[in-house]
């Protein structure tokens, strides 16, 4: 499977209160000596009440294994919370995941997430999702660690890309390698779908029907297993 189709097999979710048990040592110092810990962010409660953010809407560090996203372990599939992060890893292959808070949102919000690669091939893909009514309706924006990125949507149940492209491209300035750090940002507001990779504007694309919904993370494997995705400092703000 290549990037220019992305026809992954998507899977339906169920939520579970299994705890990880893997061992994976050294994962918050690699976050933290590379980018902005998250002791260093505005403190904002999971509902945005916080004068000094105002326009944050949600934000989550993951501290908090409780805190109201998904936890599964399905097989050697995970997606869940691990040492105040939350990880999502796929061993299969041609197969998405993902993870929502179970909230509500209006449909113009800007969603942001620090992410690293813990492990698994470069030919990935993880992101965010906006726009989020279930399984079969969501809008994602993702990239890959060797450098490609695309902005889609799932609409009764049928996936196709939005951006000019139709495709995942590969796109100048996304970090490349095992140590890369990525601040993804999101913004969905009204049409307008603009991707951004720490701070640089990468890819915008056309939602012709703007909806409100839900948030999200998301990462998926093509022909490689093993993608193994952490994510961090996750926050959903008004435009």
């Amino acid at each position: 499977m290549n990037k220019r189709t992305l026809l992954s097999l998507l899977l339906l979710l169920a939520i579970t209160t299994v705890a990880c048990t893997c061992n994976l040592p050294g994962l918050s110092d690699l976050l933290n000596s590379a980018s902005t810990s998250s002791s260093s962010q505005p403190t904002v409660s999971a509902t945005g009440n916080d004068q000094n953010t105002a326009n944050v809407l949600y934000f989550d560090d993951f501290s908090d294994p409780q805190s109201g996203w998904d936890r599964v372990h399905d097989g050697d599939n995970i997606t869940d919370y691990y040492q105040g992060q939350y990880r999502i890893l796929v061993q299969e292959t041609q197969t998405d995941l993902w993870a929502n808070p179970s909230q509500s949102f209006p449909a113009d919000v800007i969603v942001e997430v620090q992410a690293v690669k813990n492990s698994g091939p470069d030919d990935n893909d993880f992101g965010v999702l906006c726009r989020y009514q279930g399984v079969n309706n969501y809008v994602f924006f993702i990239i890959s660690s060797d450098g490609y990125a695309g902005i889609g949507k799932v609409e009764n149940g049928s996936q196709n890309l939005l951006n000019p492209d139709q495709a995942m491209v590969p796109v100048e300035g996304i970090p490349t390698g095992a140590n890369a750090i990525y601040h993804i940002r999101a913004a969905c507001v009204g049409n307008n779908l603009t991707l951004y990779v720490n701070g640089q504007k990468i890819m915008e694309a056309q939602d012709p029907a703007p909806t409100a919904g839900d948030v999200g993370l998301m990462a998926g494997t093509f022909d490689t297993p093993g993608t193994d995705i952490l994510f961090d400092d996750f926050r959903v703000l008004s435009p």
